[in-house]
């Protein structure tokens, strides 16, 4: 499952990734990190390194000071525009992203941060720093003028995603009715309806996308790099043609079992609708963009969550291993109201402790799984990285690793006998845990094939961008989706997915993190819970939150995301585990 906003975590203000890519710290003397490392940085020495290193701390506690605040106010900005939808709100967040870019495009500031990292930093901690704040200033090397027509231009666009609702019939639809009409009805009339309402964003969008794009290209070019998805790549310390290969690994992986399984969900979805298999079109499927399962086994998993408090099983789920929300869920904004952006997000606004998720929820296991997700997130914050760390490297190491933590707390949403653990009444435990198991193992092939149409189209949309779109992206969604497109449709149906504007070249990320997620769960299932992991239960058990704490919150930032994969699991990140889920060795 895929949680927008998750910009999935992500609120979208800075950095590669749709994430803040925090800055700084104060001096410190002495600060150690997992037990394992411990640096000391005390008085001057006349040797050229102890120099530089006086030089790095000088530098890094002058930008923390200058831009902690304008960081904070950028959050809580965002934060705001959000949850209201407000045109002031959305001014005010285009205002504190100008003056947070405005502080970051300092070239004096640059060149002496340049000059720091060209003359080597011995203190480990400090030289991570110096990286990580690099990689946050050279994004913003360019015309000031350009930067702020980048974020008024998103902002635009991102408020239109926030108040534009479908509408059928003069009637407007939320995203969770829309999601409903989807899975349920069996007129294929209706369903065509209301999926092309639920496009209708695209085309007001689209033409304000296309400029974003051009702007965004523009920036790349500045900085030396041959297009945005290049630099959106390399800024969160990835490289293009390394991810491209992994994907095609992915693809050669995924291809056959993913036929078989379509092939099964089709014959379903054409008998429930009273269509052959050949006349299915993209509003069949049960989501918009066909990235999650149809619900078309046995048991019909959302009847489980009827009268369900999804929050009480959250907080009781999340305290019985040892990492409490309930100051997450106190500080959030949960349940539909007109204006507020209709996804889910979690979001870190101090790295302090004030993490806040926003939900629309309902009583349905799309919106259990999406808070077991989203709270994931929150779990992997400064809720649990420790407090001395210091404040640039006080965040998750990286966006994978977060949504692989999100995605791996996701799951039991779909396990009978997690839900019997915490109370909840099935009618039929094994019937829902047979067709929860199948849908489960759709859902990776699924979404790890919709991530192949998002990785090469939005590649594909900053390396040629005057190229026909709509044809390429269903071009993209017929090979990858196997989705036949609808006869005589030409509209910028890509325009109606929000991670292409809020969060660019993000999505990769989340088959990465996926990939994450089975690692560390088998690793834990292994290590801590002594079983096998189809058998491996959280529940109660409080040495997984110890292991989550010791293994990979306490690192912070410290570590890039295969080192931490590494410390983690033993071995880097590798599609083994994640294969093994649908049964590919």
């Amino acid at each position: 499952m895929e949680n927008p906003g998750a910009q999935a975590y992500a609120a979208p203000l800075e950095g590669s990734s749709g994430i803040m890519l925090k800055p700084a710290t104060h001096q410190f003397r002495t600060i150690a990190l997992l037990g394992v490392l411990a640096v000391t940085t005390t008085g001057l020495s006349a040797a050229p390194a102890a120099n530089n290193d006086e030089r790095a701390r000088r530098f890094i506690a002058a930008h923390e000071e200058k831009v902690r605040p304008l960081d904070q106010a950028a959050q809580l900005a965002w934060w705001t525009a959000n949850t209201t939808g407000k045109d002031e709100a959305f001014k005010a967040k285009e205002e504190a992203q100008n003056r947070l870019d405005l502080a970051l495009c300092d070239k004096a500031r640059f060149a002496e941060l340049t000059a720091i990292r060209r003359d080597k930093v011995s203190d480990p901690v400090l030289a991570r720093q110096i990286e990580i704040l690099h990689l946050q200033y050279l994004e913003k090397q360019v015309d000031p003028a350009l930067l702020r027509k980048m974020t008024a231009k998103a902002n635009a666009v991102e408020k239109v995603f926030n108040t534009t609702r479908a509408k059928v019939d003069g009637k407007e639809l939320t995203d969770s009715q829309v999601r409903s009409i989807l899975k349920e009805s069996k007129s294929s009339d209706e369903r065509r309806k209301v999926w092309e309402a639920s496009k209708s964003v695209g085309a007001l969008v689209a033409a304000d996308l296309k400029e974003l794009i051009t702007l965004r290209n523009e920036s790349a070019r500045a900085l030396g790099f041959s297009d945005y998805h290049v630099l959106q790549l390399h800024l969160a310390e990835q490289n293009q043609a390394d991810v491209l290969k992994l994907f095609d690994e992915l693809d050669v992986l995924t291809r056959e079992p993913f036929a078989v399984a379509k092939a099964e969900i089709d014959s379903k979805l054409a008998q429930n609708c009273g269509v052959r298999t050949d006349q299915l079109r993209p509003w069949h499927y049960h989501d918009p963009f066909f990235q999650e399962s149809p619900a078309v086994f046995a048991a019909n998993l959302d009847r489980a969550f009827t009268g369900v408090d999804i929050l009480k099983l959250c907080r009781e789920f999340y305290q019985g291993i040892g990492l409490p929300v309930d100051a997450v869920l106190a500080a959030s904004d949960l349940y539909e109201k007109p204006g507020k952006c209709p996804h889910a997000f979690s979001i870190d606004i101090d790295r302090q402790g004030d993490v806040r998720v926003l939900a629309n929820i309902v009583p349905n296991e799309h919106w259990m799984g999406t808070m077991l997700h989203e709270l994931g997130h929150s779990v992997y914050s400064s809720q649990n990285i420790p407090a001395q760390m210091p404040w640039v490297l006080r965040s998750e190491a990286h966006i994978l690793c977060t949504e692989g933590m999100a995605m791996m707390m996701e799951r039991f949403s779909k396990r009978a006998d997690w839900l019997v653990k915490m109370g909840v009444s099935l009618d039929n435990p094994d019937e829902f845990n047979r067709s929860a198991a199948k849908i489960r193992r759709n859902e990776l092939l699924i979404f790890s094939r919709w991530c192949q149409v998002m990785l090469r189209f939005e590649k594909e949309m900053y390396a040629h961008p005057d190229q026909d779109l709509n044809k390429l992206w269903y071009d993209l969604v017929d090979r990858y989706q196997q989705v036949r497109r609808p006869e005589g449709r030409n509209a910028p149906d890509y325009a109606a997915k929000i991670h292409i504007v809020t969060a660019p070249a993000y999505y990769h990320n989340y088959v990465l993190g996926q990939m994450f997620a089975c690692q560390v769960f088998r690793t834990i299932a292994r290590d801590v819970l002594k079983t096998d992991p189809s058998k491996a239960l959280f529940n109660g058990n409080k040495e997984v939150g110890k292991f989550l704490k010791e293994r990979i919150f306490s690192h912070g930032r410290m570590y890039s995301w295969n080192d931490l994969v590494r410390r983690a699991t033993g071995e880097e990140l590798k599609p083994r585990a994640f294969a093994a889920e649908f049964g590919a060795n």
